[in-house]
């Protein structure tokens, strides 16, 4: 099977407080979600009906066939996700303080399964194949990962996709990240970042100059999400500014990701740039005011039902093709 969209990098399982505004340690009850932002991409992506497929690692326990089951699911092909017998599956537990604060917590000792992927297990052909690639900085942060995602971006000749993803936590400086990101940005054809992860990939944490510093390192689009003012997408030719969708926020972890399945699915369908990012935004908005990430990704039609409800109907899309 050739897929629509292949992602590359982390995941989890998500444990997350059912009491919004209460301390962790207070928390009596939690839910547990699928996690992990490339596992959340794809299975975003595949919402809106795409054939996708996620590349990653577990550890070989019941979080691990958890990942599994949860992926098959959503629909998501499962075959690229295998296990490191000798380490845990990740856990990741958050607080909720909506609207702008969400404190999160990696359980990724002692080193992430998916941090053990290695480049002489990917299956290239499946990656060259596929319509659009995603991976993510975080991959970059240790080896073997670091260059197994080099690896799979250089094998890719289509739609290459680099979420900035800029963790703090998985990196030993900012200079260091801004290296890594650097060698993997002449491979990539779209870069997607907030404010800070371009500050860190290129030093400029102003929307319109982050944008064009990331064109001027090779890709064909820049995509700079701003938060509540937002988000900027340039090209060569076009700029495109996109007001936020306003909702009530519930949880902001896993917007992000519901945008990036959404732009991936812009992208796949051929829309104009602006099209596709009012969409990705509105997507975001909805995963934002849901308190899961993986099982909170809409459906193309509530996307759509959110735009005309804010007076955003998107515009007819351009005929092509990622």
């Amino acid at each position: 099977m050739t897929h629509d969209l292949i992602t590359m990098g982390r995941v989890s399982v998500d444990v997350y407080p059912q009491q919004v505004g209460v301390p962790l340690e207070d928390v009596e009850t939690f839910g547990k979600y699928l996690g992990g932002s490339p596992t959340n991409v794809a299975v975003a992506a595949a919402r809106h009906g795409h054939r996708t497929a996620v590349i990653t690692r577990t550890g070989d326990d019941p979080f691990g066939r958890y990942v599994h089951r949860a992926l098959r699911g959503y629909g998501v092909d499962d075959r690229f996700v295998t296990a490191v017998p000798h380490l845990p599956t990740p856990l990741a537990f958050c607080e909720i303080f909506p609207p702008d604060d969400f404190p999160l917590y990696f359980y990724r000792w002692p080193k992430a399964p998916d941090m053990q992927i290695e480049p002489g297990e990917l299956d290239l052909d499946a990656i060259r194949a596929a319509t659009v690639f995603w991976a993510t900085v975080t991959g970059l942060s240790d080896e073997p990962s670091r260059t197994a995602t080099v690896t799979a971006l250089a094998a890719h000749t289509g739609t290459t996709v680099l979420d900035l993803d800029y963790r703090p936590m998985f990196w030993d400086s900012p200079d260091r990240a801004r290296r890594e990101i650097g060698r993997a940005l002449p491979h990539a054809t779209v870069a997607v970042g907030n404010l800070e992860e371009c500050r860190v990939a290129v030093g400029e944490a102003e929307p319109l100059a982050a944008a064009r510093a990331l064109l001027d390192r090779g890709v064909r689009l820049a995509v700079v999400k701003q938060g509540p003012r937002g988000v900027l997408a340039a090209t060569a030719d076009e700029t495109v500014r996109v007001p936020p969708v306003a909702v009530k926020v519930v949880n902001g972890l896993g917007a992000g990701d519901a945008f990036g399945g959404a732009l991936c699915h812009g992208l796949l369908s051929g829309w104009d740039l602006e099209r596709t990012i009012r969409f990705a935004s509105a997507a975001g908005a909805l995963v934002a005011s849901r308190i899961a990430c993986a099982d909170a990704m809409p459906a193309t039609d509530e996307v759509e039902r959110l735009l005309r409800e804010d007076g955003m109907t998107p515009t007819t899309p351009r005929e092509g093709t990622a």
